[in-house]
C-alpha cells in the first residue's frame, strides 16, 4: 500500500491525576497562577506565554468566584498559546488569599474556542453544591478527580 493510514489521535482528556495537587500551602496569588500554569504547559495543554496571559486576566479582572473558588485563566488574546483544553487543580485546605479573598480550590483552565465556556459551567455547578465544594477543598487526588471528570 502506498498510502499510510493516519492513526487517529487520542483526544486528550480535560483532566489527569497528575494535573491535580492536593494540601497545598498559602502562597501569593501569582505563584499560585504561575503554579497552576505552569501544571497546564507540563500536561501539553498550553505554551508558556499563556502563563503571562492569566496573570494578565487576573490584574483586569479578578477569577475568584466565590465559595472558596477562583478559576484563573488567560485573556483572549492568548487563545493561540492554548493546544488543547484541560484543567490543573491546586487545592488549599487551611485557604490561600486571593485579593482579598480566601481561596481552598484554584482550578486552572484552558478552553480551545469556546469549550472554556462550557468548562466554566460544569465546575460553577459542581461548585454550588457546598458538600461538594468541600469535598474539592479537603479530598485526596482522587477524590478532586472523580469529582471533577465523574470518573473513578
Amino acid at each position: 500500500m502506498f498510502f499510510k493510514s493516519k492513526k487517529k489521535e487520542e483526544k486528550k482528556k480535560l483532566l489527569y491525576r497528575e494535573n491535580i495537587r492536593v494540601n497545598c500551602k498559602p502562597d501569593t496569588q501569582e505563584a499560585v497562577i504561575r503554579q497552576v500554569g505552569e501544571m497546564l504547559v507540563n500536561g501539553g495543554y498550553v505554551d508558556t506565554p499563556y502563563v503571562e496571559a492569566m496573570l494578565e486576566r487576573e490584574k483586569s479582572f479578578s477569577t475568584f468566584m466565590g465559595n472558596g473558588l477562583a478559576l484563573p485563566h488567560g485573556v483572549e488574546e492568548a487563545k493561540k498559546e492554548i493546544k488543547a483544553s484541560g484543567i490543573a487543580v491546586m487545592t488549599f485546605p487551611e485557604g490561600t488569599d486571593w485579593g482579598g479573598n480566601t481561596v481552598k480550590v484554584v482550578i486552572g483552565i484552558a478552553g480551545v474556542g469556546e469549550e472554556h465556556l462550557q468548562i466554566l459551567s460544569v465546575i460553577a455547578d459542581k461548585m454550588l453544591d457546598e458538600a461538594a465544594a468541600e469535598q474539592l477543598a479537603q479530598g485526596d487526588v482522587d477524590t478532586v478527580y472523580q469529582i471533577l471528570a465523574g470518573e473513578e
